[in-house]
Formats: structure tokens, sequence, C-alpha cells
């Protein structure tokens, strides 16, 4: 295929995405497409086809089957999708049902699931920048990552990885974030699902804190602390505690939750200087299994929120 232009490549563009797509990526400013058995590479700015490919992404299969669904067609209505697991909008199906975001600074892997099944997986990278610069790079990046979840409107969300990378994509998407292991994300999310789910609270925060103690250490620090793990969907009831001087003073306000009980519940351990409160958190875990993904969510949850 001859190098062209960037009027004649956007008219490539469009022909060669009326086949099959069984492979999306980005990789350094480059674009991978699968089609049928021939692997395709674009320069994403101008969206011409390269004369001479590049060697692609160590993860690209370069023939249907070699790691991602030969055919791309919704499972409902078989119209074919533009990427992998998308929501299909002829008949309004969704095609995956989670998605597993496994992110590093400069590369983010995004694995669809229908139940235990991988459908399908996109890899999005960045060049990390320096100084103000890394803002906005950091930015587009999740907002990237964003964008691929979207068009699959997943019920649940697993994440892995760099937190500064996940902590931004939070506020780029409005699912709750199930943290997995980094180790094998993708089998930890499907291990995770083979179980039964905790039912999911639907309160505000606010609606979740009471008790006999109505006082939370930290003032304004405290509460916020307390609200961020009322947010999470398992969380039922947070019981302030009674305030005792602990043994060391630390300053800032510092929030943990500790090991769940036989019920899966938990509870979170406050330190505000010298001063401790102990919170009981009452989940809907049914066991210690459960409740320690509670609480390892829980701890992740407050330390981007800067807690730990």
């Amino acid at each position: 295929m001859g190098s062209i232009d960037r009027e004649s490549g956007s008219e490539q563009w469009r022909h060669e995405f009326e086949s099959p797509i069984t492979y999306f990526s980005f990789d350094a400013g480059t674009g991978y497409v699968t089609t049928g058995e021939e692997l395709h590479a674009f320069d994403t700015p101008r969206g011409a086809l390269f004369d001479h490919p590049p060697g692609p992404p160590a993860n690209a299969p370069l023939n249907p089957g070699d790691g991602e669904p030969a055919a791309m067609e919704c499972r409902q209505c078989a119209t074919a999708l533009e990427r992998p697991g998308d929501y299909c909008l002829v008949c309004r199906t969704p095609n995956a049902d989670a998605v597993v975001i496994d992110a590093a600074r400069d590369r983010a892997t995004v694995t669809m699931l229908d139940e235990e099944t991988v459908v399908g997986e996109t890899t999005i990278t960045t060049t990390p920048e320096d100084g103000d610069e890394s803002i906005v790079e950091l930015r587009n990046f999740t907002g990237r990552i964003a964008d691929e979840v979207r068009r699959k409107r997943p019920e649940t969300v697993y994440v892995a990885g760099e937190r500064d990378v996940i902590a931004q994509l939070r506020g780029d998407l409005h699912h709750e974030f199930f943290r997995v292991p980094d180790d094998d994300s993708v089998a930890a999310a499907v291990d995770r699902r083979d179980g039964r789910a905790p039912e999911v609270v639907d309160l505000a925060p606010a609606e979740k804190i009471g008790g006999t103690h109505s006082t939370l250490i930290g003032g304004r620090a405290g509460m916020r602390a307390v609200q961020t793990v009322a947010g999470h969907p398992h969380v039922k009831k947070i019981v302030p505690g009674p305030i005792e001087n602990g043994s060391t003073a630390e300053g800032g306000l510092r929030a943990k939750a500790t090991r769940a009980d036989g019920n899966g519940n938990v509870r979170l351990l406050l330190r505000d200087g010298a001063t401790v409160q102990e919170n009981r958190v009452v989940t809907t875990a049914m066991d210690r299994e459960t409740g320690e993904r509670v609480s390892d969510d829980l701890d992740e949850a407050l330390a981007e929120a800067d807690f730990q």
C-alpha cells in the first residue's frame, strides 16, 4: 500500500474501518488496527496509513484468534462493533459487563469482560512530561482511558497499577472502582466475579453516618475521611466511636481501615495528633474474605484522598 496524503489518507481510513475490527490500540503516536488478517498502522495526528508500518506492539495479534476474538459483533443483533466489547447502539445491548484497567504511568491496558470471559483488550500509551506540562499530559491520558471505558458502558470497573493515574481517572469516570492486585489484575478480577457480590447500598454518604457518639476528630478533615469511607457502595453504616488519647503525637489527620471481622465488618481508625478515634463500619460483606476486599478498597480510597 503506497503512502497517501492527509485527504486521501482520511478516505482510506474510512474504507479500512468497513471491515470487522479485531484489535485497536495506540502506541507512541501510532495507531494499530487489525481487520481480517491484516494489521494496519497509521499516523494518529494525520490519519494517514504508513507505507512501511513500524513494528506492532508486543501484544498486537497478527491474525484472528491470536489473543483476540475473530468476530467483533454484537452478541444480540450481530452488528459489527467498531471496537471490542463496545455497547451496541443498534439494539442497545452491552457486550462487556466489566472492564479491568491496568495502568502504568506511560501505558494502560483496558480489558473487557463478559462475565468471566475476556472479550477484548485495548492498550493506550502516553509519553510522560515534566513540570506543568505533566498536568495536561496526564489529564489527556486518563481522558482517553475514560473514553474507552464509556464506550463499553460496564457495570463494574476494576483497577490496578499507578496510584496517580487511577486518582486522576476517578475524576473522569462516575463508576465505583474496585482495586485488584497489580501482578495479574485480569485473573484477580475474574476471581472476584466468581463469588457472590455484596449488596449495594444506595444512600448518600451523609445518610450512612450515625450513632450514640456524633463527634468526629479532625474537624472537616475527619468528616471528609469518614465520608470517603461512607461513599463506598458496600458500606451500610458508620458508627462514630469514643475519642481517646494516644501515646504519640503525629501531625495531620490519618485514617486507616482495619482487618475485617468474621461478619465482614471493619473499623475506621482516625488519628489526629495524639487523639485517636475508632469508628465501626458496617458493610454488606457476608464473610471475612469479602470484608477484606472492602477493607482494601477503603484503604485505597483513603490513600488517594491523602489520608495515609
